[in-house]
């Protein structure tokens, strides 16, 4: 065995926890003043205080998650009498499974999944908070998902008006929306008592990722793992999709494929190999987010190219047994989704007959599908 094979017990990764996509860095740089603007936003809390609701939002991978979570650990250390709950909209969709989340956080324990009304749910929430004492900030993450199927203005509505339901009640939201291309309109009612702090995450520039990317392999590898070469087309990509997970999932890609090789050091070729899977990794989350439903028809329209509404239907009915009522709302909401376009094409009676396609590679959305 060569000098340059890898022994079983080797490994060129120092700690590869630092590229897992849940990890949360110690160094989270370029991004003081969205940070500044959440503790300023947060600190009445520390008084006792209703904290001032936040709007976060930007592009997927510029940090936002991170920050808000960045920020709820710091105050942590210094009050017990705020209660944070972040909440994965992706994963808790509905009214109902956010407020269980919020009633795991107070009192750590899930509450029964059937058999409990929504508002007797919300009431136990609100008793718990005003006999604790406690003010709790939400994070909704990824608030575009609640949107999809009318829930959001609801949970907001609940959230923001619990005080004239219960008295003393103090409670803040942060919604952090992803801008994905759609643009999200809380209901006037919500509107009205949100008025929250607008906190804006921009893309990273390329000395940002730069800059973010080294201190990652710094960590995450041992030393002259990473040739500066690689690096620099690892920066590339990322400025290319302006996702920064795709730049850590990346990077933890080519090491694997660089042991794979039984190599001491990671090459352009093992980057290259990687990125395939790597690009993927936004539009592979969101589509393991929609339902069967929704992926039947994702599927069918990936394999069948443009195709007029009848024809779409027609096949998803045979598959699924849905009614066109269904059928429709799925398509209004992939189409906000930004996972389609469903536009008219000017034929058929008074040219309302809409073509539906894909908006990302067919090929891309079949491997997310497998």
């Amino acid at each position: 065995m060569t000098k340059d094979m890898l022994l079983w017990d080797e490994t060129i990764f120092r700690n590869g926890e630092v590229l897992e996509l849940d990890y949360l860095p110690e160094y989270f740089a370029h991004r003081d003043s969205q940070m500044q603007a959440l503790k300023f936003s947060l600190r009445p809390a520390m008084r006792g205080m209703r904290p001032v609701n936040c709007l976060v939002r930007g592009p997927p991978g510029t940090g936002k998650t991170t920050a808000v979570q960045k920020v709820f650990n710091e105050m942590k250390e210094h009050t017990e009498n705020v209660v944070f709950a972040k909440i994965n909209c992706q994963i808790d969709s509905t009214r109902f499974a956010v407020v269980s989340r919020i009633y795991e956080k107070l009192v750590n324990i899930k509450p029964p999944t059937s058999g409990v009304a929504f508002r007797k749910l919300f009431e136990k929430v609100l008793k718990q908070l005003v006999d604790s004492n406690k003010i709790l900030v939400v994070a909704l993450d990824d608030i575009n998902y609640l949107f999809h199927e009318g829930h959001a203005d609801e949970v907001m509505y609940s959230l923001l008006r619990a005080h004239e339901q219960y008295p003393g009640v103090k409670v803040s939201v942060i919604a952090i929306i992803s801008d994905v291309g759609t643009s999200y309109n809380f209901d006037p009612r919500v509107g009205s008592v949100f008025l929250p702090e607008e906190i804006n995450f921009p893309r990273y520039g390329p000395d940002e990722i730069r800059d973010i990317i080294r201190n990652r392999i710094q960590h995450a590898f041992f030393q002259n793992v990473v040739p500066d070469e690689v690096c620099e087309r690892i920066v590339e990509y990322v400025s290319t999709t302006g996702d920064l997970r795709v730049g850590i999932d990346l990077l933890r890609r080519s090491g694997l494929n660089a042991e794979r090789r039984a190599s001491r050091t990671i090459s352009i070729e093992d980057v290259e190999k990687a990125y395939d899977a790597s690009r993927l990794i936004y539009l592979c989350r969101s589509i393991r987010s929609l339902s069967e439903h929704e992926r039947t028809l994702l599927g069918l329209i990936a394999k069948g190219g443009d195709l007029q509404t009848g024809d779409l239907y027609k096949s998803f009915h045979e598959l699924t047994g849905l009614g066109y009522t269904r059928f429709y709302e799925i398509i209004e909401k992939m189409n906000s989704s930004q996972f389609l376009d469903a536009d008219f094409s000017g034929k058929g009676m008074r040219g309302r007959t809409r073509v539906i396609k894909a908006r990302y590679a067919p090929q891309d959305i079949l491997k997310c599908l497998e």
